[in-house]
């Protein structure tokens, strides 16, 4: 048995310092590298890029909404034009960087607000995808399984990598709990460990909101921003390895 341990990375910029890369890229076998609208800059993506390529990480695009001061995470009534745009340019920087450095882009995930909105909104999730296809129909896109996200990736003809979170509650309708509720974020490390191994051993988790919820873990994330990010890396990654589990990237 398989799995990937991916990081959302390379999101801060100017003064605005977010997540721990340094200390994460040894821990995980991908990452997500923000592409300059919700974080990061030119500066910070070539410099997370020869990071990853150091750690023989592999590198895969972030784009999110434009909104710097927010993170990201708040929802922008974008049309389905503006995403697709802004989803191909924000690959098409992080593709440059990583043809300096010799490295291929290994797959798609969008951040935030963006990924939570393409979930639930299908034209959204069909623009996402558009625009992975017409940059490269080979490249993956990581998604929320049970989604129309998912459902309008495989119809554009993309390969679909499903991701679990085992920092982040879940509610039972398979969609992550709000980050306002209490108990949405999982800040210890055995316990997202402990989820991380259900996830993976058993295709299951506990719903914030009762009872249990089916996942499929093809990709484990760990958010970059999350305090605790390379105790939470180090303890996932310890348990999944003692279980039998090989940690590599797909």
């Amino acid at each position: 048995m398989t799995v990937d341990l991916n990081a959302d990375a390379g999101e801060s910029y100017g003064a605005f310092t977010y997540g721990h890369d340094r200390e994460v890229f040894p821990l995980v076998t991908s990452v997500n590298l923000a592409c300059g609208f919700h974080g990061g800059s030119p500066g910070r993506m070539r410099e997370a890029v020869r990071l990853a390529k150091a750690h023989g990480v592999a590198v895969g695009a972030h784009p999110g909404f434009p909104d710097l001061v927010g993170f990201g995470r708040r929802e922008m009534a974008l049309s389905p034009e503006e995403v697709y745009a802004d989803v191909l340019y924000q690959i098409g920087a992080l593709h440059a960087f990583l043809r300096a450095e010799g490295l291929p882009l290994h797959h798609v995930k969008p951040h935030g607000a963006l990924y939570l909105k393409a979930c639930r909104h299908r034209e959204t999730a069909r623009a996402i995808a558009e625009a992975v296809r017409t940059f490269d129909p080979e490249v993956p896109l990581v998604v929320l399984p049970g989604t129309v996200y998912e459902e309008e990736a495989q119809k554009a003809g993309l390969r679909v990598v499903r991701e679990a979170f085992p920092e982040r509650a879940y509610l039972g309708n398979g969609q992550l709990a709000p980050r306002h509720l209490e108990g949405s974020w999982i800040s210890d490390p055995e316990e997202a460990a402990r989820r991380a191994l259900r996830m993976v051993l058993e295709g299951r988790v506990e719903a914030l909101d009762g009872g249990e919820v089916a996942v499929r873990a093809e990709t484990l994330c760990i958010h970059g921003d999350n305090p605790n990010a390379p105790q939470v890396a180090r303890a996932v990654r310890r348990a999944l390895e003692e279980a039998g589990v090989e940690v590599r990237a797909f």
